[in-house]
């Protein structure tokens, strides 16, 4: 585990603004082309994690979906090929332009040409999306430890508060939240990012080295240099994220939808007592009827 000072020189990220005002660590390209090459299409899913959203979303009955995190579009066309409606956004215009790209592409397809996408903001997100809300989207997900994109340098965490009350914002009453990130716990003890996503079926080699930036004694961000092998190339990026620790993340969910919220916990894409260690958590908390 490296550990840097904050009065080191540290490049957190690749720089750039997105349309959105959100600082987007896409925005150079660099990082979404290669990881379009690393994850492939929606067949690199792993069938432990497409059998796992799918199944789940059914059997809430779950129907009209909106993807905050959609990057590329993976998860969006999978959920499109499955007979759910699906909205669509991300922050960085650079990773939506192969969603964009596909929707195109299959646009003589009734799901695909009906397929919303559009650039948003979490912060901001109810208010940039409100017409499209209607009477409330019956799940939204973000996954693929996306939300730790999104840093917060406030004691409280006032930045990640907003973002998932935009998200509950645009639940219908009853509606469910399906949220992960990365085992930050296991990272912070011992220094390790597991190379092989959970999420992807991919026969490139990659490597991440990991560094942690401690702040008054308290870790603040991680950073990930990733290497990546792919049709004879070699490349090489840096994406950063706010190391979110499960107890605290928990009181944060539970604060925005209510103590008496229904909250489930996964490890893996299983139930916790099928798992010690995880590399990654999914949380599920439903909307209150009233």
């Amino acid at each position: 585990m490296s550990v840097t000072s904050p009065d080191s020189v540290f490049i957190a990220r690749s720089e750039g603004i997105s349309a959105e005002g959100v600082r987007d660590q896409y925005a150079d390209g660099r990082a979404a082309q290669v990881w379009e090459i690393f994850i492939g299409d929606k067949n690199s899913r792993t069938d432990n994690y497409k059998k796992f959203l799918i199944n789940l979303l059914k059997s809430k009955n779950c129907k009209r979906i909106l993807d905050v995190a959609c990057g590329t579009g993976v998860d969006s066309i999978m959920l499109l090929e499955e007979g759910f409606e699906v909205v669509s956004v991300d922050a960085s215009d650079k990773m939506l332009k192969y969603a964009l790209k596909e929707r195109w592409n299959r646009r003589k397809e009734p799901a695909f040409d009906n397929w919303i996408i559009e650039e948003a903001n979490w912060l901001t997100l109810y208010n940039d999306i409100k017409e499209l809300i209607g009477k409330g989207f019956d799940a939204v997900i973000c996954l693929g430890n996306s939300f730790a994109h999104l840093m917060d340098s406030s004691p409280e965490q006032c930045e990640h508060k907003k973002a998932i009350r935009s998200f509950e914002k645009c639940l219908r009453p009853g509606g469910m939240l399906l949220i992960d990130h990365r085992n930050y716990d296991n990272i912070l003890e011992t220094g390790s990012t597991p190379a092989k996503s959970l999420y992807y079926n991919t026969s490139h080699t990659a490597d991440i080295k990991t560094s942690v930036l401690f702040y008054c004694g308290k870790p603040a961000m991680v950073t990930m240099d990733y290497l990546i092998e792919a049709n004879n190339l070699t490349s090489e990026f840096r994406l950063s994220y706010y190391p979110h620790e499960l107890k605290r993340f928990t009181e944060i969910l539970k604060e925005i939808f209510g103590s008496k919220a229904k909250h489930q916990l996964f490890g893996d894409f299983k139930n916790l007592n099928e798992i010690k260690n995880p590399a990654f958590y999914i949380h599920l908390i439903e909307k209150n009827l009233n």
